[in-house]
């Protein structure tokens, strides 16, 4: 899907569950982990910058730490970004980890231009996918985004 920005807080209608391209927010979100879902337009325009974001479904009241923990450990096999060093925002690697109750999956990942769907943490597959479309992207730099 193009890449263009749209107004924050625009209904947007993507063709892949989760987006791996497409319309987004003028702004990006914070490469870190979220307890709370981050809406997909700021995302996606994270994924425009190169990064891999990590994905789950948690219908349970303590917030699935071991699925959040195996995510991050997925993150952390990626290596240190020197875009991301040089820019001097305190950020190793351009990921995001944050539920998505929209997904029909318990597990995903997105990057630009690609997804990754399971039904339960695989960490030998989620890396391999996170390790090959890292900073693979139309705009790939480092800067950090907000924190949402």
């Amino acid at each position: 899907m193009s890449a263009q920005h749209v107004p924050e807080g625009t209904d947007i209608t993507y063709d892949s569950n989760p987006p791996s391209s497409g319309p987004h927010y003028p702004i990006w979100a914070a490469y870190q982990t979220y307890a709370k879902p981050i809406a997909r337009g700021y995302y996606v325009h994270d994924m425009e910058h190169g990064a891999v974001v990590f994905l789950y479904k948690c219908d349970a009241a303590d917030g699935c730490p071991d699925v959040v923990r195996a995510l991050r450990d997925a993150s952390n096999t990626i290596d240190t970004d020197p875009l991301c060093v040089s820019d001097g925002e305190g950020v190793r690697v351009r990921t995001v980890i944050t539920p998505d109750p929209l997904l029909d999956v318990p597990v995903a990942a997105a990057a630009w231009g690609y997804t990754y769907r399971a039904t339960c943490v695989d960490p030998p597959s989620l890396a391999g996918f996170a390790k090959a479309h890292y900073a693979q992207a139309p705009e790939n730099m480092c800067a950090n985004g907000a924190q949402l």
